[in-house]
């Protein structure tokens, strides 16, 4: 067996090198595959990164459209450029570390990108270009995509689709659906509650009674937002916070804490993702809103995009804390001036855009009146000086309170607390003006003084408002509301039926007063349903009477007078100088005028009918006669005794005379149909 063990081994060696050159080439196929699949998945993300920075570019484009000239445009597309590059250049030096890595511990695996997130823009708000600071798109802000808005406009469409939306929605359906929308359209539609002139006014009142309850957030949820806020445990700020919610909404929810110095406070935490999301909701509502005015042109009646826009600021305010903290300083000194209202402390050092920290109030709710009797309190005393106190807010501080339901009013030590200030109006001094006038024009049955109340609304508007028109309207509503004792006032059917009528004159009351009337709508709700005996009009009235000779009035009243006359004087030069040109034009012979008369449409239209009856009574007559001369004529062929061309003109003539007749007859009609509505 020795002899053959030199064979035996040769046959071994050469077998053990096919097996490693098998092994070699399989290894070196393992590689190539590798390297194709590697530069593969580097040609897939330049192409997404050029995408991304042409869509970047796209967005800013649109941003700058608004500003005229060609170098807006070319900084536009030399960032995108820029991106582009940058974006290649980062690729590039991703592709350098993984070979480099792989040359010392063989083939990395690459881990794929997230889908909804895109390249290259977490350090957007710190790029410097030769242009400037680059300011940061709203989708690079709160990383929208395509994708993810198509997700959430489907969604959106499947619940539209649930309550059959396409085939209507009536007022109760509208509110539902909100609801089931999620955050934003709550928000919505309490937005929209306050907008009569977008909506009618039964949904503007079934938007009204939405509220924003939701389940709880996790509890360890909580404590990881309070985390990511204060960058520090808890525990270093807290002694203590209870896991069970006082109150939870879709924007926010309330825990009651202890401070590590003993306070007991509550402390309101962002829900984590609202803003996004609210974002993304707004950003279709964008689209949408720039399709339907493209579509209709100059043909809509609202302007959908500054309705959009207004929705967007009212969420960016509420959904930073910071100005609800702010809002709580601001009533606090106002507060000081009363010794019966109060509102929570903040903690302005704890409080960030998404929690707020400030005194925990254990109170009586103002709707647990039989607790409120049991404990010595006069419910009467409660509620007029709720609204007195309501009055100053309003028509003297300027600042006041726009979601006064029971849920966020409490009475605590002889006070009335006030609780969350997220929702708040301000008024300035001409526009509170123009309320007191409005309430004193109703009392005193004056169309006059309401119309020029409503008028300082319209501002440079006035000159296009039908006024002999408008002061027929305003006695319609002066005879309905006028003739009633102003404490029995009927207040939302009489702001709901001014805020119609200005709209049908063009006049476009300020949102600030809508809000006004939404909030004391709420409040006068309020009173009826748990103190009854309270009249919230008779109040305000007699707050306006006892506040007319206030010193701050009168100073407020100088101010709008000071800025007044100082631009009725600059309009008296201006005119000056326009009367000095149009005689220099007439001496020259070139001057000419343009003559529109403006008048009302119901006295045009009656002399128009005038002037049509008139004719076709002049009509009716001339047939009469001639057909009278043909008769006598005695003109071939005859009908029934009478020429035939007299017959036809009798017939003419007497069914002419009817038509008169029932014209005059449903004209009258439609007058008294007109006068009854």
């Amino acid at each position: 067996m020795n002899e053959h063990n030199p064979d035996d081994r040769s046959e071994a060696r050469e077998l053990r090198r096919d097996e490693r050159e098998a092994a070699r080439a399989r290894r070196s196929a393992d590689e190539q595959a590798a390297r194709e699949a590697r530069e593969r998945r580097v040609r897939e993300e330049r192409e997404t990164a050029r995408i991304i920075a042409l869509d970047d570019a796209l967005q800013d484009q649109e941003a700058a459209s608004d500003a005229p000239g060609a170098a807006g445009e070319r900084d536009v597309q030399l960032r995108a450029q820029a991106e582009a590059r940058e974006a290649e250049r980062i690729l590039q030096l991703e592709d350098d570390e993984r070979q480099g890595a792989q040359q010392h511990s063989g083939p990395a695996r690459r881990q794929p990108l997230p889908e909804d997130v895109p390249l290259n823009r977490h350090a957007e708000d710190e790029t410097i270009g030769l242009f400037g600071a680059r300011k940061k798109s709203f989708s690079s802000e709160y990383h929208l995509t395509r994708r993810s808005k198509v997700k959430r406009l489907h969604q959106i469409g499947k619940i539209a689709v649930q309550f059959d939306a396409l085939k209507g929605l009536t007022p109760v359906k509208m509110r539902l659906m909100f609801e089931a929308l999620g955050p934003t359209f709550v928000k919505v539609g309490q937005i929209l509650s306050m907008r009569s002139e977008i909506l009618p006014q039964p949904f503007c009142d079934e938007l009204a009674k939405l509220r924003a309850d939701a389940d709880p957030m996790p509890y360890s949820i909580v404590l990881e937002t309070l985390e990511n806020e204060y960058r520090r445990p808890v525990d270093e700020i807290f002694a203590t916070i209870d896991s069970t919610p006082l109150g939870s909404a879709s924007l926010a929810q309330v825990h009651r804490a202890t401070l590590l110095t003993g306070e007991d406070v509550a402390v309101k935490v962002q829900r984590p993702g609202v803003r996004e999301t609210m974002a993304e909701d707004v950003s279709i509502m964008r689209s949408l809103a720039r399709g339907a005015t493209k579509i209709m042109h100059n043909a809509q009646v609202v302007d959908f995009q500054g309705v959009v826009e207004e929705l967007w600021d009212t969420f960016d305010e509420e959904t930073n804390f910071l100005n609800e903290a702010c809002n709580l300083c601001e009533f606090k000194r106002f507060c000081e001036h009363y010794a019966y209202m109060d509102c929570p402390t903040p903690y302005v050092d704890l409080c960030t855009e998404h929690v707020v920290v400030m005194e925990y109030i254990e109170g009586i709710p103002i709707a647990h009146t039989r607790e409120l009797l049991d404990d010595g309190y006069s419910l009467k005393e409660i509620g007029t000086k709720l609204v007195d106190n309501y009055a100053s807010q309003i028509l003297d501080a300027g600042f006041f309170h726009a979601d006064p339901h029971p849920g966020n009013i409490e009475i605590r030590g002889g006070k009335i607390v006030l609780l969350d200030l997220g929702m708040t109006g301000r008024l300035n001094a001409s526009t509170r003006a123009a309320l007191k006038q409005m309430l004193f024009a109703v009392a005193k049955q004056d169309s006059a003084g309401l119309a020029d109340a409503l008028l300082r609304f319209a501002g440079t508007e006035i000159n296009h408002t039908d006024y002999p028109s408008l002061l027929a309207d305003l006695d319609g509503i002066i005879e309905e509301f006028g003739t009633v004792d102003l404490a029995d006032l009927d207040l939302a059917a009489f702001l709901a039926q001014l805020t119609q009528m200005a709209r049908r004159h063009g006049i476009e009351i300020p949102s600030s007063v809508t809000t006004v009337g939404r909030a004391l709508v709420t409040l006068e709700g309020l009173l009826d349903k748990f103190i009854p005996n309270v009249n919230m009009i008779q109040i305000i009235s007699k707050h306006i009477a006892a506040s007319k000779t206030n010193v701050e009035s009168v100073t407020d009243e100088l101010k709008t007078l000071a800025v007044e006359s100082h631009e009725a004087l600059h309009g008296a030069l201006k005119s000056m100088s326009e009367a000095n040109t149009a005689l220099h034009m007439l001496t020259r012979g070139e001057l000419r005028m343009n003559l529109e008369l403006v008048s009302s449409e119901e006295p045009m239209r009656q002399l128009s009918d005038m002037v049509n009856r008139l004719t076709m009574a002049l009509i009716v007559v001339g047939l009469f006669i001639g057909s009278s001369i043909v008769y006598y004529a005695g003109m071939k062929p005859i009908i029934f005794g009478i020429p035939a061309v007299g017959f036809l003109g009798y017939l003419a003539a007497f069914v002419l005379s009817m038509w008169i007749v029932f014209d005059i007859y449903s004209k009258k009609r439609q007058a008294k149909r007109r006068a009854r509505k």
